[in-house]
């Protein structure tokens, strides 16, 4: 279910300096779910498959398996954030918010469409981030696509 966010008249679209700090910040969290998901599938291929040391990674279905899951859970880390509360942990920090642009929270498929065309943007050489640049409304090639906008919140007033 779409929740509806608030602060809708205070938000506005964010440039490529803060999409990148976040980007780098949520690099580093999803090299730590890489790491954990090739130790478990390790471990797996190790000690339930029972094959020995020099066997592990060796053949093209081990390859592919860890591949899948490594793509897959970025995806969740990725899909989980936006679905929830429109950011992952690197945009808090930066105070972005992913959100349609009548200011809900994304659906399943809009965040599979900005996880396969931002790869997409990345593998351009970042083309489709460097698009902010040259987009009105500040869009991605991610949001574009998925219809959604990612948007600067303002700061936390003090009490």
């Amino acid at each position: 279910m779409q929740r509806r966010f608030d602060q809708l008249d205070d938000v506005w679209p964010a440039g490529l300096g803060r999409r990148l700090g976040a980007m780098l910040y949520d690099a580093f969290l999803v090299a730590a779910i890489w790491i954990a998901i090739a130790v478990l599938h390790v471990a797996f291929v190790r000690y339930v498959l029972g094959l020995g040391p020099e066997d592990v990674g060796a053949g093209e279905p081990q390859r592919l398996t860890l591949q899948l899951l490594l793509l897959a859970g970025a995806f969740v880390f990725f899909a989980f954030s936006w679905m929830r509360g429109g950011m992952t942990l690197g945009m808090q920090a930066w105070r972005l918010r992913v959100q349609t642009p009548d200011g809900r929270s994304i659906t399943l498929m809009q965040s599979l469409l900005r996880y396969v065309v931002a790869w997409l943007s990345l593998a351009a050489f970042g083309l489709g981030y460097l698009w902010v640049l040259f987009d009105r409304q500040r869009r991605s090639w991610p949001d574009i696509v998925s219809g959604t906008q990612v948007v600067v919140l303002p700061k936390a007033t003090r009490r």
